[in-house]
C-alpha cells in the first residue's frame, strides 16, 4: 500500500484520479490520517487550523478520526463548493479506504418482490437525474452555541453545494417491487464502529415519504466521481434534509415491514418536537423526533469578517442563502443593527434546494460597522433575530452578523 502522501498526491490529480477509476476500479484512500498542508498553488498558506487529507485541498480539521473537516470560507464564494474543498463529516472510526468495484454491489432487499443488486455501471446505464443541492450537517455552527454542547465543534463550514447525478431512489424500489407489507426502508455505508458496542450507522424513511422525495442515489458530483471521503462509490442525496440523512458510501438498502427502532433512529439524531427544535437548558424536550428538514440560513461570504474597506466608496456585499426546499424569496441587509432592512439581489436560481447567491451595493462611513443578513423561504420562514438553542447543537440559523472597518 503507498504512503499517505503518495496516495494524497495521485488524488489530487484529478485526470489521474479519474484514470484509476476507470481502468482498475479501484479507489484507495490508504490509511486514515492527515498531514500538515502544503502550500496552495497560488503560492498562498491554510491557517494552521486547516489539514491536508488524501484527495483533498487543506480543509478544517475539526476531528480527525474520525475525520470531521470543514471547507474553507473562500470557497463558498461561488454557486457550487468543488469537490476537493467540500466538507467532510464521518460518524465511525472504520471508514472504507478502498472500494473494489469489481466486488462491490448496492443490495437492495427485504420486504420487495425480488432482492437487486447493482454494480456502480449498471447503475450508471439507468436514467440520470441531476439535481443542485446543499448538504448541511446537522450540527454545523455547534460550536457558537450558548451555553456550550458536547459534539463535533463545527464552526459554520460544514456545508457544500453541488450538482449530484444519480438514480431517483423510487425508481430502484419500482424496479425491486415494493411488497404490501412494506413500511419503512434502511440505508447502511460501508463504514463501520471498529468495536461491536458501536452500533452501525442505519438510518430509516417511511415508504410513503420515499415515494414523494427527490431522493437519489448519487455517483456523481459536479459531474465527477463521488470523492472517497464524501462517500465513493454511491450514496443517498435526500435534498432539503440535514445531511445525517445522506448516507455515504451506501452498500444495502433494505425494506421492512415495521419501523426500525436502531440506536441511529431512537436515541441519536432527535431534537425537540417544537418549532425550530427550540428547548431550554433548565427545560429539556421530552417529547422529541428524528431531526429532519433544514431551516433557513444565510451567509456573508465576501468581505472577510472583520476586514477593512475604503471609506465612502462602494463596496459589493456578496453572500449565500438556502432552506429545506422551499426556495429563498428574499434577503434582507441590516446596516443599522436591525432596526431597518433593504433588500439584497437574488442571483442565479439553480434550483430551491440549492445555494442562492445574494449580492447588495452599500457605501460605508468612515468608521466600524456591524451588518447583518437574513433570508426568508417561500414559505415564509424568516432566520431569528436571537439563536434557538437545543442540547444537541442542531439547526442554528440565527442572522449572521459581519463586522467591518471603514478607512
Amino acid at each position: 500500500m503507498s504512503s499517505d502522501s503518495t496516495i494524497a498526491r495521485s488524488l489530487l490529480s484529478r485526470r489521474h484520479w479519474l484514470g484509476q477509476v476507470s481502468t482498475t476500479s479501484l479507489l484507495c484512500l490508504g490509511q486514515v490520517g492527515c498531514q500538515r498542508a502544503v502550500p496552495e498553488p497560488d503560492g498562498g498558506w491554510p491557517t494552521p487550523e486547516e489539514m491536508r487529507f488524501p484527495g483533498k485541498v487543506p480543509l478544517g480539521v475539526v476531528n480527525s478520526r474520525p475525520p470531521c473537516l470543514e471547507t474553507p470560507w473562500r470557497y463558498f464564494r461561488t454557486d457550487f463548493t468543488p469537490n476537493e474543498a467540500c466538507y467532510v463529516p464521518w460518524h465511525l472510526q472504520m471508514l472504507p479506504t478502498a472500494v473494489d468495484l469489481q466486488s462491490w454491489r448496492l443490495r437492495i432487499g427485504g420486504e420487495v418482490a425480488q432482492t437487486q443488486e447493482y454494480s456502480l455501471q449498471d447503475l450508471r446505464d439507468l436514467e440520470p437525474v441531476e439535481i443542485a443541492a446543499v448538504n448541511q450537517c446537522s450540527g454545523n455552527s455547534r460550536k457558537f452555541a450558548a451555553p456550550r454542547v458536547p459534539g463535533a465543534q463545527w464552526k459554520n463550514g460544514a456545508m457544500g453545494n453541488a450538482r449530484w447525478t444519480g438514480v431517483p431512489l423510487r425508481v430502484l424500489l419500482e424496479e425491486a417491487g415494493l411488497k404490501a407489507s412494506a413500511v419503512e426502508v434502511t440505508f447502511r455505508g460501508l463504514d463501520r464502529g471498529g468495536i461491536q458496542s458501536v452500533p452501525d450507522f442505519v438510518r430509516s424513511l417511511s415508504v410513503d415519504f420515499v415515494k414523494q422525495s427527490d431522493a437519489i442515489v448519487a455517483y456523481a458530483m459536479n459531474g465527477e466521481p463521488l470523492p472517497i471521503l464524501n462517500g465513493f462509490p454511491v450514496r443517498l442525496v435526500l435534498p432539503g434534509w440535514y445531511a445525517t440523512w445522506w448516507i455515504k458510501a451506501l452498500t444495502d438498502i433494505n425494506v421492512v415491514a415495521k419501523p426500525f427502532t436502531g440506536y441511529w433512529m431512537e436515541k441519536a439524531y432527535r431534537i425537540p418536537a417544537t418549532p425550530n427544535g427550540v428547548e431550554t437548558p433548565d427545560n429539556l424536550a421530552t417529547d422529541t423526533v428524528p431531526i429532519n428538514r433544514m431551516n433557513v440560513r444565510s451567509f456573508f461570504t465576501f468581505p472577510n469578517q472583520n476586514a477593512n474597506v475604503a471609506a465612502n466608496r462602494s463596496c459589493e456585499l456578496e453572500g449565500i442563502a438556502f432552506d429545506g426546499g422551499s426556495g429563498i424569496r428574499q434577503v434582507e441587509i441590516s446596516t443599522d443593527a436591525g432596526k431597518t432592512w433593504q433588500a439584497a439581489k437574488l442571483g442565479t436560481d439553480h434550483g430551491r434546494y440549492s445555494f442562492r447567491r445574494w449580492r447588495y451595493e452599500w457605501t460605508p462611513s468612515l468608521g466600524q460597522h456591524a451588518l447583518l443578513v437574513r433570508a426568508t423561504n417561500n414559505e415564509g420562514e424568516v432566520q431569528p433575530l436571537e439563536a434557538g438553542w437545543n442540547h444537541a447543537g442542531y439547526m442554528r440559523n440565527v442572522v449572521e452578523p459581519l463586522a467591518l472597518t471603514a478607512s
